[in-house]
């Protein structure tokens, strides 16, 4: 059922995802063709904000900070395993693999690649401050307009 929490969960997740998403580019290594990156991030963030974390409003202030951190880990591990299986279908294309067992556990290495590429505190600690305040507003709006 659509609700006020829920839109501005989503927006702002959505919002948390665009500024993820510009400080890791720089991360990146140099050549890196983002692609429809910025575009997935976002339209993850918009979902998560929306399924997610917009069911899990109305509960007081400690459980919507803990909420909206939760929506941005789960933010994250979807975008890094939907990255990973683009980067794996790209490298499939060219052949780069013996069979389809081994693409799948490239799913996995990828994405633990990238993890560890974003594990500073430049992304983690915004991605930390942006998930609270996230939680908050929503909570803030299921309580002004239930």
């Amino acid at each position: 059922m659509p609700t006020a929490a829920r839109l501005i969960a989503a927006i702002s997740l959505g919002l948390l995802a665009i500024v993820i998403s510009v400080q890791v580019v720089p991360l990146m290594p140099e050549g890196t063709d983002f692609g429809y990156f910025f575009h997935i991030n976002v339209v993850l963030g918009l979902l998560t904000g929306w399924i997610f974390m917009g069911r899990r409003v109305g509960y007081g202030l400690v459980p919507a900070i803990n909420n909206g951190l939760t929506g941005a880990a789960v933010m994250v591990l979807w975008a890094l395993f939907i990255q990973g299986a683009w980067e794996m279908f790209d490298r499939a294309m060219r052949n780069r693999y013996g069979g389809p067992f081994e693409a799948l556990l490239a799913i996995f290495t990828l994405s633990l690649e990238y993890f560890f590429i974003i594990a500073v505190p430049t992304v983690l600690l915004p991605l930390a401050i942006g998930g609270c305040l996230a939680g908050l507003l929503a909570e803030n709006v299921h309580k002004r307009w239930p």
